[in-house]
């Protein structure tokens, strides 16, 4: 039997920024509404088309310590995802491709 893509899961010092900035990335919605959960509770955001996966930010205590070992590929205009706040395609260790659609 071979397994099956279930959620996507991703650890952050502070989850309740992290989901919000997600969100406004991707378009996702929070899958529960703030203040419905305790706050240090892992947040869950979904595509509102469906079409997306689950992704969960859980907290954690720590802060990053090494390189990450997986990241997301997401494309769009440069300039409004670093409005964001989000600083796309800048940061350390961050890759800039080109193309369009995904490529």
């Amino acid at each position: 039997m071979t397994a099956k893509f279930k959620d996507l899961a991703l650890d952050a010092l502070d989850h309740q920024a992290q989901a919000d900035w997600w969100c406004s990335t991707l378009g996702y919605v929070r899958r529960s509404p703030p203040g419905e959960s305790p706050p240090d509770w892992p947040v869950a955001i979904v595509d509102p088309a469906g079409e997306g996966p689950l992704i969960w930010l859980n907290p954690v205590p720590e802060r990053k310590t090494v390189k990450n070992r997986m990241h997301l590929d997401v494309w769009g205009d440069p300039a409004e995802l670093g409005a964001d706040g989000g600083g796309a395609g800048r940061g350390p260790g961050v890759a800039r491709h080109g193309g369009s659609g995904g490529e």
